[in-house]
């Protein structure tokens, strides 16, 4: 099932209870689904776009235009089977956010990656990473969150792989690279994982599910 809106920023009307907020950017229906931190981490502030407006989160999106998830980057990206948000959507007052604004801003992610249902979740980042992995897969407690280590790996999940990234902000020479390698290997492969039970059905049409 596809979600039907032709909407790029804010696809699902998002409205929380903050003043400032960066929705989530891309397409509704895409084959990866890029997870931040929150603006103040990763950007947005100002353009309302996730991963705009930074030096390291410019890199971080020349690195997605190489590995053929953006078509195009800035301030409005143009998108390729891509969708970008934040585990907290609000700005937050502080340099980061409490643990109480986390969770009352939780559900909006959630629906995001619920209804996306993306093949491919990157989660950017140490916190990212950690509530992906607990949510979403039965890995977290056989992980060691050293980020470094877990840049561009795989990480099979119930119905999800995922993909950590490295905040942009702590890159070093070569994680660019290593992450863009790392992206066109795994759209070399089967990666969607789908079945078509067209076979069982009459007519000629496909039916794939997951």
């Amino acid at each position: 099932m596809q979600t039907v809106t032709d909407r790029v920023s804010n696809p699902f009307g998002f409205a929380p209870d903050c003043e400032r907020f960066v929705p989530g950017y891309g397409d509704a229906n895409a084959d990866f689904h890029v997870v931040g931190d929150h603006p103040k981490a990763h950007g947005g502030v100002e353009t309302g776009v996730p991963f705009t407006e930074t030096v390291a989160s410019e890199r971080f999106q020349t690195a997605l235009r190489r590995a053929g998830l953006l078509e195009t980057t800035g301030d409005e990206p143009d998108v390729a089977g891509t969708y970008l948000s934040y585990r907290h959507l609000c700005v937050p007052d502080d340099a980061e956010p409490t643990a109480a604004e986390y969770a009352d801003t939780e559900r909006f992610v959630d629906t995001e990656i619920r209804a996306i249902t993306a093949h491919v979740l990157l989660p950017v980042g140490e916190r990212a990473t950690r509530y992906v992995l607990e949510t979403y897969t039965a890995q977290a407690h056989k992980t060691e969150y050293d980020m470094a280590a877990l840049h561009g790996e795989e990480i099979r999940g119930a119905g999800w792989l995922v993909f950590p990234v490295r905040d942009p902000r702590e890159w070093d020479a070569g994680d660019d690279d290593r992450l863009v390698t790392a992206l066109r290997e795994l759209q070399a492969t089967d990666y969607r994982r789908e079945s078509d039970l067209g076979r069982f059905l009459a007519g000629d049409d496909p039916y794939r599910v997951r």
